[in-house]
């Protein structure tokens, strides 16, 4: 199996069993390969997990680019953005919690990882900003405190578990982005 087709398997397996404690060996089991295979192309369980928290960071980035070539108003784009986000965050949330925190203690696993979690997120959400009317000058600032509150709120989600809160939340955010700016 090629790299691409296991790390693959390894996103729809967490997609289907959640993140857990499974071993290298049961990981490997479940997506039909060895766990030497899985050393071989990513290092380390650690380094599979980064990988996978890479490839669905991806998923949702292509997802809003989908979601911003649609010709719906700014409003709902955000808010079907938020809906896609939200159900992935209850599967690979704590997954990536967990593997932000050790970016965070610089763990050799999560260098690659690291450069993915921020900066590129940023340019398709300046854009974002920009579409809804911010000046381009601020859409930067607006960008990086919509990022920081929406992963706040995934946060709170994944804690809480309270749906409604968190939608409540999100949507005030998205009102406050669409105030005039003085």
């Amino acid at each position: 199996m090629s790299r691409d087709s296991l790390l693959a398997d390894a996103v729809e397996h967490f997609a289907k069993n959640g993140i857990g404690d499974a071993s290298l060996r049961s990981i490997a089991t479940s997506v039909g390969t060895s766990h030497r295979m899985l050393i071989y192309h990513f290092g380390s369980r650690e380094g599979l997990l980064a990988e996978v928290v890479r490839t669905v960071e991806q998923q949702q980035r292509d997802l809003l680019a989908e979601v911003l070539a649609t010709d719906l108003p700014i409003a709902e784009q955000s808010e079907l953005f938020w809906r896609r986000v939200t159900e992935a965050a209850l599967i690979y949330g704590p997954l990536f919690f967990e593997l932000s925190a050790h970016a965070m203690q610089d763990l050799p696993h999560t260098e690659s990882l690291k450069a993915d979690l921020i900066n590129v997120w940023l340019p398709p959400l300046i854009e974002l900003c920009i579409r809804a009317g911010l000046p381009a000058d601020e859409a930067p600032a607006y960008a990086r405190l919509g990022l920081a509150a929406s992963r706040g709120l995934l946060f709170d989600l994944l804690l809480t578990g309270d749906h409604a809160g968190v939608d409540e939340a999100s949507a005030l955010l998205n009102r406050l982005f669409s105030l005039p700016v003085e």
